[in-house]
């Protein structure tokens, strides 16, 4: 099956399945605690739209946590940076329709969560087919190390995603069920 033809079938089914689920703030604090990080990190998250599963309650527990947080800005050409961020500040709507940070401190995230479409359990993603994230950790991967994690509901998951040479593959996925290494 294509990538379109798939995107359209699991973004189709994430919306009819979709309740408002998040991820599990004591899951991913796990993950956080085995990789011993301390709280000057800066973690990248997402504004979540059509339906993708909740990463904001995280990203507010991070904050008052005393983590660093960011949002993506992206721009012409499928280019994305992470732009640092705080609840108390507001956002705009980007001309793509996701909301961004009005601020322009750009930062690099030490670890990133990703929105996906779908996966697999060789922790492949499929996104909306811009190359965005892909490119980005691509990007970032050049001068630093990067924690990649996906986000996603577990009806997502998919026997193999078609894969390409430009596709990365994440570190760890997290659903709303388990945690895929």
């Amino acid at each position: 099956m294509s990538k379109e033809i798939l995107r359209k079938k699991l973004i189709n089914s994430r919306k009819t399945k979709f309740k408002d689920q998040r991820i599990n703030f004591f899951q991913f604090k796990k993950i956080l605690k085995k990789l011993n990080l301390n709280k000057k990190i800066n973690i990248g998250g997402y504004y979540p739209i059509n339906s993708e599963i909740g990463c904001l309650d995280i990203l507010k527990k991070l904050e008052k946590n005393n983590f660093k947080i960011s949002l993506p800005i992206t721009r012409k050409n499928n280019i994305m940076d992470f732009y640092e961020w705080s609840f108390s500040d507001s956002l705009k709507v980007s001309q793509i329709g996701i909301p961004e940070p009005k601020t322009k401190k750009k930062v690099f995230p030490d670890i990133l969560i990703v929105p996906l479409v779908g996966f697999d359990k060789n922790k492949f993603r499929l996104g909306y087919g811009g190359g965005f994230y892909d490119r980005y950790i691509g990007k970032i991967l050049k001068f630093k190390k990067v924690l990649t994690v996906g986000f996603a509901f577990s009806f997502q998951e998919i026997k193999k995603i078609p894969i390409n040479k430009f596709d990365k593959k994440l570190d760890i996925i997290l659903t709303n069920e388990r945690i895929v290494k």
